[in-house]
């Protein structure tokens, strides 16, 4: 589950983001101030459009991907139930950018340009296909992890390169917005200072 909000760009409105939405089969349903987004045909939630929402919840500050909790969780269920919709919402509010370890690389089997990476990310070992130039086993990275939510809205989902599955993305400073990022492409190498599978905060 991931949330966004934006007052100055969208108005006082949550966006409740479940999975990618399929526009050709695409409902909407209305109860009071919230929208439900669903597959017509399977009925599956694609996600929820809340209005007011700064009435129901406390949004000050934000302008783009809402950190959730437990408690905001808890909110959003109770306001569900309270505007008539039986759904109750999960959601793993683990860190999504953490410090991941190149365990092992080798070459794309079907594109010169890709790797494919095993990195540690602490409690997990996960195969991400990498296309920089400078990634090498032995580097601590920063890794987006699937459900992330990247500074330009991107949302990381489980795919599939060239026929090699990749859970996650290995970051370079420009795609997580860090100030005086070099413009070369390629992954942003860490120090030892960072631990593996510590939570990477890139906007503090």
């Amino acid at each position: 589950m991931n949330l966004f909000y934006n007052k100055e760009g969208i108005g006082d409105t949550l966006i409740v983001s479940l999975t990618p939405i399929d526009r050709t089969r695409m409902e909407v349903e209305k109860k009071e101030d919230v929208v439900r987004i669903y597959d017509r045909e399977t009925n599956k939630t694609f996600g929820y459009n809340i209005f007011q929402a700064s009435t129901y919840f406390s949004l000050e500050g934000y302008s783009g991907p809402v950190n959730g909790n437990e408690q905001l969780l808890n909110e959003l269920n109770q306001l569900l139930k309270d505007q008539g919709f039986q759904e109750q919402l999960t959601a793993d509010f683990s860190p999504k950018f953490v410090v991941g370890y190149v365990k092992g690389h080798e070459k794309h089997p079907k594109a010169d340009k890709l790797s494919v990476c095993h990195v540690d990310v602490g409690e997990e070992t996960l195969q991400i296909v990498c296309g920089a130039p400078n990634v090498a086993k032995g580097q601590k990275v920063v890794v987006a992890k699937v459900g992330a939510v990247m500074p330009d809205g991107l949302v990381i989902s489980p795919a599939e390169l060239r026929g090699v599955p990749s859970k996650g993305m290995i970051c370079s400073a420009k795609e997580l917005n860090l100030p005086n990022a070099p413009k070369e492409k390629g992954i942003l190498v860490l120090d030892d200072r960072y631990e593996v599978g510590q939570p990477f905060d890139f906007q503090a």
